[in-house]
Parts: C-alpha cells; structure tokens; sequence
C-alpha cells in the first residue's frame, strides 16, 4: 500500500490539521528559498486504526508515542525551517501512506523518501506511484552484516538503476562498516543519485575514527553522492552544543564541498532528553563559522536539500 488517496477534507476530520500561514503563502509566491530545510525528518501519528502497524511492530516502538507534522513545526518553523523531507518511519514498513497523505495535505512544505520492498516484482510501478506522490528517495537499510548481500541482489540492483533512470535518490542507513559496499555499488552505478544519512553513523559508538571518516571521503570521487550532517545527538559525544563534530564537518567540506552536504535533524529524536532542535540548526548556522562561508551555509541549510528533494 503506497498511498491512502485521502483528500485533504478526509485529513482534517482525522484531527489532522494543515500548516496554514507565512510557509504556504511563501510557498504559493515562490518565495520559498528564504526559508531553511530540514532534510530528515520522520512522523508518525498514534491514530494507528487509520495507518496501521507493519506486522511484528507495536505501539511499544513507536517512541515519542506521537510526533505529527503539527507537532514537528513547533520546533521547525521558530528557527525559519520552512520544507522538510520526511523519511518513511520503519515501523509503517512498505505502507508509505501517512507520509504521502502528509506531503498531499501539506502542499510545497514536504518531500519524502520512501521504503519498498526491492524484491517485489512490481518495483519498478512502486517507485512511479511513490514519485508521482511526491517521493523523492529510497531508503536502503540492512541490520548486521546484511549489507554484504547489496552487492550481489538482483532487487538491489533494479533499484539503483530505476532511481538513477527516474533521476531519483538511494538514501543509505548504514554503520561504518558497511561503506565500503556503498563504495562498490556507486561504482557499478555512477549515474545513481546517492545520499548517505548520518554521516555514516561515524562516531556511534562515541569516537570518530579516522579510518572511517577516510572511508566516507573516498566517496566524494562520485559525483552524484551526497552526505547529510545530521542526528548530532547520536554521535561523538552525544552532548549539546555538538561542538565535538565540527572537524569531521570541516573534513567533509573540503572533500565534497558545501553543495554535496545537507543538514538535517532527525527528528523527533534530536528533541528527546536534553538534546533540542536549536542547538542541532546552531552548529551549522553559527558554531561552523570558522569553517564555513555564508554562501557554504546555505547549501548544507537550504541549497543542496533543494537540488536534490524539491527539484
């Protein structure tokens, strides 16, 4: 199931409500670009009789128990975030419907990266619809040591060259380890559009290793990859004000340069516990300023988020 086809009056009468003011009007203006964009997000609503569970997920996984856009644009829009791109949750699984009942209900403010099943043999129409809803990537996640397996899967390939021919993104979840298989599958498919979420999860584990952030480098030679600095409150020393990551930042600007970097928050995590959403904006928007230029902030706030989402 990729799309509910909900009209936004349906929406609103599931206690949905829409974003209405400054963003929308912009939006319609096409003044869209003074705004920033968050380029990970995930949302989710406790209204779980309307969109249901995949099987095996409970309501116990779903932590906070709500985080809906209305509940996202209390921490966006105070810090000028103005789009986002919303990333399918994995306990919805392959029903991607409440992130495109979502970006349909919200009209210039949302893009999204779905999740589908690479082995279906209706792929190829699942990306098309999901495209046509506005999605705009494909998240490929494998837990252990299943990313091996992406080289040689028949699925794995189609849809790198169904997203490279759709001119569509693969949006990589993985540990430092498994690089190198992203390495492989980006040279057996250059024309594909790849982002890499979380810097790789370089720094999980509490140290940012140097061996893996050379790893990660070693893909700038691809000019379609793209990395998101993003999730601060997982990485390094997981602690406010985050300061701890600005020399990896700085390294990837110099190899892949400020239009192939793209901030996000990975929200509603980055607002648990003591972390919050301005802390997680302020380290590219002020702390970075010895590091990079007003024109390199806008590409890693705005500018590449644009390029490759909203485009």
């Amino acid at each position: 199931m990729t799309g509910s086809n909900l009209s936004r009056r349906d929406l609103s009468k599931l206690g949905v409500a829409t974003w209405i003011g400054a963003t929308l009007t912009n939006a319609s203006m096409g003044q869209e670009e003074s705004g920033w964009i968050d380029a990970h997000v995930h949302v989710w609503t406790p209204r779980i009789d309307r969109y249901p569970l995949a099987q095996g997920c409970t309501e116990n996984d779903m932590q906070p128990s709500s985080f809906t856009p209305d509940e996202l644009f209390e921490h966006a829009k105070p810090v000028g975030v103005r789009r986002i791109v919303l990333i399918q949750m994995s306990f919805y699984r392959y029903d991607n419907s409440y992130m495109t009942d979502m970006i349909r209900l919200h009209p210039g403010v949302f893009s999204g990266v779905g999740i589908v099943d690479h082995q279906s043999k209706a792929l190829a129409s699942d990306i098309k619809n999901l495209a046509s809803q506005g999605v705009r990537g494909f998240r490929i996640h494998a837990a252990g040591d299943q990313a091996g397996r992406w080289i040689d899967d028949p699925g794995m390939s189609s849809l790198w060259k169904i997203a490279a021919d759709q001119g569509l993104a693969v949006c990589p979840l993985i540990n430092p380890k498994d690089i190198g298989v992203i390495d492989r599958l980006c040279s057996r498919f250059p024309e594909t559009k790849v982002v890499v979420d979380h810097f790789a999860r370089i720094g999980i584990d509490g140290l940012i290793q140097d061996q893996d952030l050379t790893a990660l480098c070693q893909l700038a030679r691809f000019p379609n990859v793209y990395v998101k600095t993003s999730a601060f409150y997982a990485l390094g020393a997981k602690t406010p004000p985050y300061h701890d990551l600005l020399p990896m930042i700085r390294r990837l600007a110099d190899r892949f340069g400020p239009p192939r970097l793209m901030w996000a928050s990975d929200c509603p995590f980055q607002v648990q516990g003591v972390h919050g959403y301005e802390p997680s904006i302020s380290l590219i928007r002020d702390a970075a300023s010895d590091i990079l230029t007003a024109s390199d902030k806008q590409w890693l706030l705005r500018d590449t988020a644009a390029k490759v989402f909203f485009s």
